[in-house]
Order: structure tokens, then C-alpha cells, then sequence
């Protein structure tokens, strides 16, 4: 099947072509210049004290928690939709995962339902700004607090939305950014962590160097968990353009909300007051009955779509085979459903706008 308009589609200009050739050209392929200062401005971007880049955001999720302190037999909550990655790290540094249910209107993590979750093993929280959308990090950080917990921030998808003025990335202990070729900024592969606290941002240089204390002496269990030099030049020319695509992203996402909004069958995205969202998926919300032949008709007319997540992470079978049980969050579990992302991308023309949402709307028209 030809797909003319893709889901997602990595932007790369001239600009960032030539800052990686010279980067070739240089010799100095990894730990050089071109790193340091992509994580100085990293850092500067978000309003962290400190950035450390990493080989990819799973690794930037797990060393995180292990700078934290987290460690078996810790338990640490996070919401039951998203991509696995966020409960894989939990698990991959021996604590177990908690699942939350999430809240219908964002798709974030529900903080009553986190706050119902908390026993004496829990360490740590990580909300994720699904597709985007914030979590609510008030609500979250004030149950952290009273009840003494760590806060992770998983940003692998909300490079750039905000709280109040107030960038994701800086509203908790840490924060693990996704840098993977479909984000809103990328390096092909890898990730970032932002910190404020300087203890945190010691313990992350070290896992990133096998643990060393010094060199070719260690005292702790680490990896070699760098990123490369090139991705570095790449991600220092996107960074400049993010606010830029992100403003496309938004402008992309309002065309549809106004041209889809007559569909009583659509639930489109919200914003909530006060947040900005960054669309790095635009996702619907659609009768069960109707996504997978919705899909088809979309494909049939060469636009690319996705689901994004078609399980609640208890329902993937390594999960089952822990001993989580079926009947857990009911929201993510109809939620997971009913999804459907379709092209938000900056690279979308407006022909392209009007030709995706009249597909739709003769979907819906033609009485399925």
C-alpha cells in the first residue's frame, strides 16, 4: 500500500547535513566539544542546571533512576499508557512498576489514582507528558512530597510544552528526554537528562563512564552510555528550529480540531488551561467499532496513521506473566481502545491538511 502522507517524518536540512559532515571531517567523532555544548544548551533550553546526554532515552530513563537512588525492591508508579520503555527502565534497574490509571482528558497519569497506589516500598513517581500534553505535575509533586517520593519526569515526547511558562524537563528531580528520529527534535537515536540537583548530575557522569571515579578506577556498576559526537552536531542544529516546529505542530493540531469538530464520533485533544501542549502526536479518539476500518480507509487513500498504544502495559504479556492482573485501570484499558494518531508533523502542507481531515470526514459521512 503506498503511503503518501507518513505518520511521522524526520526533518533534516542542509544545516544539519553539514554539521555532521564536519563533524567527520574533525576526527573527533565522541566526547568532544559538540557534545558539551549541545548539553549546555540543552539544559539552558529547558531551565535544568544541568544536562547529560545519553545513547538513547530508554538509557536516559534507567540511569536516571539509578542516580535517584532506585533500586530493588523499590516500587515506583507510572502510568499504565504509554510506550513500554517508561515501566521497562523501573524493571531493568530491579524495582517493580505500579501502574496508575489515567486521566481521560490528557491521557497522563491520574494522580488520585497514583496517590490511591503508595505503600511503604514506593520510591519514586514518573509521570509521562504523553504525546505532548503535560502531566498534572502540581497534583504530582505535591503527593511526592507529602509522602517523601522522587519525582522522574519522562519527557521523551514533550521536548519544548510547558506548565504555566514553565518547560517539562524541570519540574521534578530529574527528567529523561527521548532524542529518537521521530520526536519533535531529534539525533536519530539517543536521549538527554535534565537535573537540577547536583548530586544526581555527579552520579549520571559516572554511570555514563562504567562507573568511574576516576580514570580507569570505578566504584560503581555503569555502562558506556554516550552519545556519539555526530548526534550531538545534529541535535545543537535542531534544537535552534524546535520552538519553530513545535508552533507548526500546534497550528497543524488547531486546523484539525476546527475542521473535525462537527464529528460526534471523534473525541479530539484537549489543552488544558495553562498548559501547552506540543503535539508530538495528534491523537483521536474514535468508537472501538470503527478505528480499525477507519484505519484501512485512511490507508486505501495513501495517509499513514498509528496506534498509539493499542494495550495498557498490564495487559502486554511479560507484564501478565508477572503476576499483574487483567481487570487493572479501566480508563487505560478503553482508552488503548479507541486510540488513533494521524500526521501533526511540521512537513505537512496545507493540501495535505485539508486532504487528511476530508478523508475523514467522508469516512464518517458515508455512514461507514
Amino acid at each position: 500500500m503506498n503511503i503518501r502522507i507518513p505518520i511521522s517524518k524526520p526533518i533534516i536540512e542542509n544545516e544539519e547535513i553539514e554539521a555532521v559532515v564536519n563533524v567527520l571531517k574533525s576526527g573527533m567523532l565522541t566526547r568532544g566539544k559538540e557534545t558539551e555544548n549541545f548539553e549546555k544548551e540543552f539544559a539552558s533550553y529547558i531551565g535544568a542546571k544541568y544536562s547529560v546526554s545519553m545513547m538513547n532515552g530508554t538509557i536516559a530513563l534507567e540511569a536516571a533512576l539509578k542516580a535517584l537512588g532506585i533500586k530493588s525492591g523499590d516500587e515506583v508508579i507510572v502510568p499504565d499508557f504509554t510506550f513500554i520503555a517508561t515501566a521497562n527502565a523501573v524493571v531493568n534497574v530491579g524495582a517493580r512498576p505500579v501502574f496508575a490509571d489515567i486521566d481521560e482528558k490528557t491521557y497522563c497519569i491520574d494522580p488520585e489514582s497514583a496517590n490511591e497506589l503508595i505503600t511503604g516500598r514506593t520510591r519514586a513517581i514518573i509521570p509521562v507528558h504523553l504525546f505532548g500534553h503535560p502531566a498534572n505535575m502540581d497534583a504530582i509533586n505535591e503527593i511526592a512530597e507529602d509522602n517523601r517520593l522522587l519525582v522522574l519526569e519522562d519527557s521523551a515526547q514533550a521536548h519544548g510544552a510547558e506548565i504555566k511558562g514553565t518547560k517539562v524537563g524541570s519540574l521534578g528531580h530529574a527528567s529523561a528526554f527521548s532524542l529518537y528520529a521521530t520526536k519533535n527534535m531529534m539525533t536519530g537515536e539517543g536521549g538527554m537528562v535534565t537535573t537540577s540537583i547536583d548530586s544526581v548530575y555527579e552520579l549520571l557522569l559516572k554511570l555514563r563512564k562504567h562507573g568511574e571515579a576516576k580514570r580507569y578506577l570505578s566504584d560503581m556498576i555503569g555502562g558506556n552510555l554516550f552519545m556519539t559526537e555526530m548526534q550531538a552536531a545534529l541535535g545543537r542544529v535542531q534544537l535552534k528550529k524546535l520552538d519553530r516546529w513545535n508552533e507548526i505542530r500546534r497550528s497543524n493540531a488547531e486546523f484539525y480540531k476546527k475542521k473535525l469538530s462537527s464529528v460526534k464520533e471523534i473525541t479530539l485533544p484537549t489543552e488544558q488551561p495553562g498548559y501547552k501542549h506540543v503535539y508530538h502526536q495528534f491523537v483521536i479518539r474514535v468508537p472501538e467499532k470503527d478505528r480499525d476500518k477507519l484505519i484501512e480507509h485512511l490507508n486505501k487513500k495513501g495517509i499513514g496513521t498509528a496506534i498509539h498504544y493499542p494495550y495498557p502495559l498490564h495487559d502486554h504479556p511479560v507484564y501478565r506473566a508477572m503476576g499483574y492482573p487483567e481487570t487493572l485501570n479501566p480508563v487505560a484499558k478503553q482508552v488503548a481502545k479507541e486510540v488513533l494518531s494521524i500526521p501533526v508533523h511540521p512537513l505537512l502542507s496545507k493540501e495535505d491538511l485539508e486532504y487528511i481531515t476530508t478523508s475523514i470526514l467522508e469516512y464518517f459521512e458515508q455512514g461507514k
